[in-house]
């Protein structure tokens, strides 16, 4: 008797957790929906974005001489990333980073074959192309983010 309580007891818990269970399902914003709010930004910081076939607007400061890019590149860069409210969740400006471009973010992956070894640019980065609708350590949901970059090496 004692074990067919605790089976009803479990099969209770199941099926009620079960139906607890939230859909962890999130949905990133789209990129048209964030433009203006890019653009924006671009103006009041006195950047002159270009719009990119993927969703990333980027400034080239600098093109740089050297090699270029792809997502299967070791690339080592310096770097500081900020949301735009000034807000900066990562700073790699005064120690390189060496990474495979393939391995980072989508904003990234489009971005930085734009320049050229030794080269600069600035990136506003879409939500979606960041890190969506989960967000990342500091960085909330569908956050667009905000990125100088100095391309340094590319293997």
């Amino acid at each position: 008797m004692k074990n067919g309580i605790l089976a009803i007891l479990v099969s209770f818990l199941l099926f009620m957790g079960g139906s607890c269970i939230k859909d962890d399902v999130c949905n990133d914003k789209s990129i048209d929906s964030e433009r203006s709010t890019i653009t924006a930004y671009a103006t009041a910081n006195s950047i002159n974005a270009t719009a990119h076939s993927s969703g990333v607007y980027y400034e080239i400061i600098t093109p740089g001489s050297g090699a270029t890019a792809n997502s299967n590149s070791n690339v080592t860069v310096k770097y500081i990333g900020k949301r735009l409210d000034g807000t900066i969740f990562d700073d790699k400006t005064t120690t390189p980073v060496t990474f495979r471009l393939g391995d980072v973010i989508l904003g990234w992956q489009s971005g930085l074959p734009l320049i050229q070894e030794g080269g600069k640019l600035k990136l506003i980065i879409p939500s979606s192309l960041g890190y969506g609708c989960k967000g990342f350590g500091t960085v909330p949901s569908n956050t667009i983010l905000f990125f100088e970059i100095e391309l340094i090496d590319v293997q």
